[in-house]
């Protein structure tokens, strides 16, 4: 399926839609096998000891998912989470970013369904693993 963004593109309509997270996140490479986000890890992603929190880990699986979803239907924001489920398997780096290689593992009309791996920048283990479910608004008729 032909993606109906670029990745400056998908940039600018999350700066719109979502503008409260305009920053956080980068999409290092986005084609119709593989979606790489980027959390750009601050201080404020972090708990007590450095670690990256489990939150900001799910922050960036569901906007990964979000985005390799968009990315193949378009402009339908209202397009939302109806399921994630998670394991995280290992402590991040710390100071390291964060990277989510998600995967469209099924596209429908009304259910997009993503993996998504995340790993701490530099390394190849996985941290986390995730399987989301996205609800897709109809397409008004006429």
């Amino acid at each position: 399926m032909a993606l109906k963004f670029t990745i400056l593109e998908m940039e600018a309509y999350l700066a719109e839609v979502f503008p409260q997270v305009d920053g956080m996140f980068g999409i290092d490479r986005m084609d119709e096998a593989l979606l790489v986000m980027r959390l750009h890890v601050s201080d404020s992603h972090l708990r007590p000891g450095g670690t990256v929190s489990g939150p900001s880990m799910f922050a960036l699986a569901d906007v990964a998912a979000y985005v390799a979803t968009l990315a193949r239907i378009g402009r339908q924001a209202l397009t939302v989470t109806t399921h994630c489920s998670i394991d995280f398997m290992r402590k991040p780096v710390s100071g390291a970013d964060m990277l989510a290689e998600a995967r469209v593992l099924k596209m429908g009309r009304s259910l997009s369904v993503t993996d998504v791996l995340l790993f701490s920048e530099g390394s190849d283990k996985p941290v986390a693993h995730a399987s989301l479910t996205y609800s897709i608004p109809p397409v008004p008729v006429g």
